[in-house]
């Protein structure tokens, strides 16, 4: 079922099958989607890595993720748009730069136990009751249930990702950071540059990441320019020239040997074998 606001709002709630693979990536601007598992393990292919989503586990995207769910029996989605929901007039930890949605590179799973499954069944058929209302205050209904859906997913989230004991301070850099990244992998590309926009000095955010996060700063924006260059060597027409220099290399040659350094194969072999796969178990 659908909801459509006077002013572009947008959520879907609904089930889809492997039939449905093709309207997952469609209209997909400015959305986020939470695809919940119901069934029995299944596998998702998102940016052409393979996903093991096991039963009652939910993932949590962004507008920047591409989703093949042609293998699947049936998962359950929930999806909005920007303009139903998000940072500008909501809680930032569970709003569209929250913990959930805060970066393309990132791929937040998270387990439901029977109590909590229990809970999010509940918000499910709520959804589906009062997506059928007509009136002036389902909006706000709407989007009254996506929030404690997303905050009992966010708690889920940081208790079952062992981040409930780094100080909202510390955690709350480290998510900006991560936003930040969003915004700018295209052009800036060293953490010295990420650091002068938040006024912090380089070597401490490191210092941070390193003792609270498996990643470090360089590593997360290396990942998120590796992203997007297998997203456009997979999806898109773009020359290997164009792809280098919209993702901010200056020569062929510098993104190749970038791309090769994390893909192990050169772009254009990439482009030329899209059957190549990374499993994540």
């Amino acid at each position: 079922m659908e909801f459509f606001g006077t002013s572009q709002e947008y959520l879907l709630v609904t089930n889809y099958t492997s039939l449905d693979a093709k309207k997952i990536n469609e209209n997909n601007t400015s959305t986020l989607s939470v695809l919940w598992n119901r069934n029995k393990d299944t596998n998702l292919l998102i940016d052409n890595v393979n996903y093991v989503l096991k039963t009652n586990e939910m993932i949590f995207l962004t507008e920047f993720h591409n989703v093949d769910i042609s293998e699947i029996e049936e998962i359950s989605i929930i999806r909005f748009n920007r303009d139903f929901y998000c940072i500008g007039n909501h809680d930032s930890e569970i709003g569209c730069k929250g913990v959930l949605f805060f970066g393309a590179s990132q791929v937040p799973i998270i387990y439901l136990d029977d109590e909590n499954k229990n809970k999010f069944e509940i918000l499910w058929n709520v959804f589906l009751t009062e997506l059928k209302s007509k009136d002036e205050l389902q909006i706000e209904m709407l989007q009254m249930l996506l929030k404690r859906l997303l905050i009992l997913a966010t708690r889920l989230y940081k208790l079952q990702n062992k981040v409930l004991n780094i100080q909202d301070s510390k955690f709350d850099t480290i998510r900006d950071f991560n936003y930040l990244v969003e915004m700018h992998f295209k052009s800036k590309h060293t953490v010295s540059e990420y650091a002068s926009i938040m006024n912090k000095p380089a070597k401490s955010l490191t210092n941070l990441f390193a003792a609270h996060i498996d990643k470090s700063p360089l590593q997360i924006i290396q990942d998120r320019i590796f992203l997007e260059a297998r997203r456009i060597l997979m999806y898109s027409d773009k020359s290997i020239k164009e792809t280098t220099y919209e993702l901010g290399f200056e020569d062929i040659q510098s993104f190749s040997r970038f791309f090769k350094n994390k893909q192990g194969i050169s772009p254009r072999d990439f482009r030329e074998n899209k059957e190549f796969k990374l499993k994540v178990v």
